[in-house]
């Protein structure tokens, strides 16, 4: 008896495709998305293995080293000087508590260290200090990662000859969807931040946050905007909601788990030699979901019981979930071989 097989043309082209692409139309990318689930996850999961271990995850570790009185209003963040959220500002962190910091983070298993400051963007007085927590940061022999808002070009320039090796800047959501959660900074003054961190020559972590009262459309929007980009971010940080009291979005809608799944699947077929990471929201979720996660494609995660002022899962709740799916932490080693076959992909 021979089979009847329902092949679902656009994952059958994606399986097929070799190499990244940057001309993704609305319409594609919505065709897989909304491909068959199966189907979905089996491409995004033979895509993930040509670039990629499977049972490989990537740590990182995020530091908030100056936190709350931020003049943006995002409408999700508890930092922002425009919600009533109960957070006190600080003052930026000193180098060599910062450098403490990342020295436990480097014992924990982190490979990169990813510093996180709440401002619109960084003055001219704050960036010799910057400069020397990337030095001493990078002294460890870890990578370095920093988001600051938006950069100039001089400040770029200054960050990566300091040695920072990515520059994280969310385009947070679509095009469309973005005025309804941001106002006081606009989409394209997100891109120009991206040129020009391109530009400095630092490699870009750059996704958005689901779950914001977005549709399907504004995902797959943000997914296009990401994969038509000259070169595809070396990181994608896939963020799920939390609300969080006094902000805007503090009754926002839950997020199906598969739509959230489908996301992470379109992101690796789209981007197949990029990092898709499970950041921001992974209380939220459960051990099926964050399996369903890395099959997809997923193979990032933020490590630590902190991520800027949100909960994250504690460092024995993901020792106990990687040994039960057969995970392990990326090596540094690794990071580098792993990183020419980035390039060889995305030349």
């Amino acid at each position: 008896m021979q089979l009847a097989v329902d092949r679902h043309d656009d994952v059958v082209s994606a399986v097929s495709a070799r190499g990244a692409r940057h001309d993704w139309t609305r319409s594609q990318a919505l065709s897989l998305y909304a491909a068959p689930f199966n189907d979905l996850l089996f491409a995004a999961h033979t895509v993930h293995r040509r670039s990629f271990d499977p049972n490989r995850i990537q740590m990182s570790r995020l530091l908030s080293i100056k936190t709350g009185g931020c003049a943006e209003d995002c409408g999700y963040c508890s930092q922002s000087a425009h919600h009533a959220t109960g957070l006190k500002a600080s003052k930026l962190m000193a180098v060599e508590a910062v450098v403490g910091e990342a020295r436990k983070a480097r014992a924990a298993g982190a490979t990169r260290y990813c510093m996180g400051a709440a401002w619109r963007e960084p003055k001219a007085r704050d960036m010799d200090q910057l400069v020397a927590m990337v030095e001493g940061v990078k002294g460890l022999g870890m990578e370095t990662c920093m988001t600051l808002g938006m950069l100039s070009g001089e400040d770029a320039l200054r960050l990566a000859e300091a040695g920072l090796d990515y520059y994280n800047h969310n385009i947070d959501t679509s095009e469309s969807h973005y005025n309804a959660v941001i106002s006081t900074r606009t989409f394209q003054d997100r891109l120009d931040t991206l040129e020009r961190v391109r530009a400095a020559g630092m490699k870009v972590c750059c996704g958005g946050i689901l779950g914001m009262g977005e549709g399907k459309e504004d995902r797959v929007d943000m997914l296009v905007t990401l994969a038509n980009l000259s070169v595809h971010p070396e990181s994608v940080p896939i963020n799920l909601l939390i609300p969080i009291a006094g902000t805007p979005l503090q009754a926002a809608p839950k997020l199906d788990t598969i739509e959230f799944v489908r996301t992470i699947a379109t992101a690796r077929i789209m981007m197949p030699a990029s990092y898709v990471r499970l950041s921001a929201g992974r209380t939220d979720m459960t051990d099926e979901m964050q399996a369903m996660c890395f099959f997809a494609g997923a193979n990032s995660i933020f490590a630590g019981d902190k991520l800027l002022t949100a909960d994250n899962p504690e460092a024995d709740a993901d020792t106990e979930l990687f040994a039960r799916l057969g995970l392990k932490p990326l090596a540094p080693e690794d990071i580098t071989r792993e990183g020419e076959a980035e390039q060889g992909h995305d030349g």
